[in-house]
Parts: C-alpha cells; structure tokens; sequence
C-alpha cells in the first residue's frame, strides 16, 4: 500500500466514526427534535352525536402530563389514554392538552354537538 492509500482509508474511517456518532445522537434526541403529539383520537370535529357519554380514546407521544377540559388523565408508557366524559346538550367543545418532558405543549380541541 502506499502512503496516499493509507491516507484515504484513514480519513474514511474518521468520517464513518463520526457520521455514526451523529446518528446516534439524532437518535437519542428524537424526543426533544418531534416533541410531543396527540395522534389517534377517535373524535371528529365538528360531529353531532346522540349519546350523552362518549368514551374518547387515542394517543399522546412523548407526553408526561395530559389534560381533558383542563382536569388531568392517565397514560400509559406508550402514550395511550382512555377516559369516558358526559357532555351537556347543545356545543360542546373537548380539549385535549399534552406536555412534555421538555415543556413543550400540543393541544387539541374537538368541536361536538349534542
């Protein structure tokens, strides 16, 4: 081998060490960089619905603290939550708000008529 070919393989490997270290560290970041989301919920806005319950299902990635209409529900380690609310005839508007390790917040309201 000669000396420029040496030269090239060590420089390669350098770039290779550090475009893993890079990935591992967007890796290990992604919950700072996508933050929290509410996915998966099983309301439609703007639906008018007959039932005075209705049980409101869905997801909260990345999320540490979840609030229905401003009272606190529990999580799952997944981000799943399931909770059962009445809802007064007429408008009603249903929000949901998560937060994250971060302080990062989303928030979602669903308008539903009864």
């Amino acid at each position: 081998m000669n000396q420029n070919t040496k030269k090239i393989i060590k420089i390669g490997g350098f770039s290779l060490f550090f475009i893993l270290i890079i990935i591992y560290v967007i890796i290990g970041s992604k919950d700072l960089i996508f933050g929290v989301k509410i996915k998966n919920v099983n309301l439609v806005d703007g639906a008018t619905v007959t039932e005075n319950i209705i049980q409101i299902t869905g997801n909260a990635k990345n999320a540490i603290n979840l609030t229905l209409d401003g009272r606190e529900i529990s999580i799952d380690e997944q981000g799943n939550f399931d909770e059962t609310i009445a809802l007064l005839a007429g408008y009603n508007i249903i929000n949901i708000k998560a937060r994250d390790k971060f302080g990062y917040i989303d928030e979602k309201n669903y308008h539903i008529i009864k």
